[in-house]
């Protein structure tokens, strides 16, 4: 019960990273959470769009594994999309900002560790 609850979260997370990237991106609260300008952020849009769809996929993924009728596939789709997310936020911690790693990283290595102890 609780490796489902947190996989709900690092979905609902990415679910919320999407909006933020396709459709909040140029708006102060996208402005603000991502840290750049009005200029960069209208120059970047459709490069923050396809990431926010990324993000989309990702959440879509660890939805489909809370759904998933057998719990062993469930456990190895919630198991891959978790470690997709862990190297996502490990790349992007150490490339675009440390912070990365621990607002999506450290969400997704609790709930990979629950998912595996209760293997």
């Amino acid at each position: 019960m609780i490796s489902a609850i947190l996989v709900g979260i690092v979905a609902l997370e990415h679910m919320y990273i999407l909006y933020l990237e396709m459709f909040l991106w140029t708006k102060p609260k996208g402005l603000k959470t991502f840290g750049t300008t009005r200029e960069i952020a209208e120059a970047s849009k459709s490069l923050a769009a396809n990431q926010g769809l990324y993000n989309g996929f990702l959440a879509a993924g660890l939805f489909w594994s809370l759904l998933y009728p057998d719990k062993m596939v469930s456990h190895q789709i919630q198991l891959f999309f978790l470690i997709c997310v862990l190297i996502a936020a490990i790349y992007g911690g150490l490339s675009v900002k440390r912070s990365i790693l621990f607002v999506q990283g450290l969400p997704a290595l609790v709930a990979l560790f629950f998912i595996i102890i209760h293997l």
